[in-house]
């Protein structure tokens, strides 16, 4: 079994070149986890997530089904939902591919799988929610760093969805990394289509980029 503390330590920030060496290295070890140890942490995020000021206000609270060894979200989203917030997960938009919207989940909700294998709640194409129109977001990751950036899968879906919000007049929704604590690495480039996260949680550590 691998704990969080057996990733590798990286001592410099990673170059353009070597993120898919990053990426391989980084998505291998998460997946060795054990499974007591990974829901120790994702229990240990859901309580540090519900101090978040943005998870108090929030009133739509968006997650992920966690696929690949990611740290799982749901149980951030059920105390979201016994909270009596709206919870969704995201889904792929055949009509705009490569962007994500998002359809309500409740615990028991009816799923189906998409075509990477990731289980997405069964609703009508009208009830998806646009991403601008949600509060919080738990942002999958492959790494982060100190300074917001985030290396994920590669697809680029998130980054094309909430694109808008690095535009200076957005304010919603606040993104919030969830990961392994080391996950995170000394340095990631900012692209200039990269999205930077507001903030992120791990089982050790909340990391706040900009105020919440």
């Amino acid at each position: 079994m691998v704990e969080p503390a057996d990733f590798p330590a990286l001592g410099a920030p990673a170059p353009p070149a070597n993120l898919p060496a990053l990426r391989r290295s980084l998505r291998a070890g998460r997946r060795q986890i054990g499974r007591s140890a990974r829901r120790l942490a994702s229990a240990a995020v859901a309580r540090k997530l519900s101090t978040l000021p943005a998870f108090q206000r929030a009133s739509r609270v968006a997650g992920y089904w966690p696929a690949d060894g990611e740290i799982d979200p749901l149980p951030a989203l059920a105390r979201a939902f016994a909270a009596g917030k709206a919870c969704y997960l995201p889904v792929l938009c055949p009509q705009r591919d490569g962007h994500l919207y998002f359809a309500r989940w409740w615990p028991g909700a009816p799923l189906r799988r998409n075509r990477f294998g990731i289980a997405e709640p069964v609703a009508p194409r009208r009830a998806w929610l646009a991403p601008r129109m949600l509060d919080l977001v738990l942002v999958p990751l492959v790494a982060f760093d100190m300074a917001g950036n985030r290396l994920g899968m590669g697809g680029g879906y998130y980054d094309r969805s909430f694109a808008f919000v690095r535009l200076a007049c957005w304010r919603r929704p606040r993104l919030v990394g969830v990961a392994f604590d080391r996950q995170r690495v000394a340095g990631l480039p900012r692209r200039p289509w990269d999205v930077p996260l507001d903030a992120v949680i791990t089982e050790r550590h909340r990391h706040s980029f900009r105020p919440l």
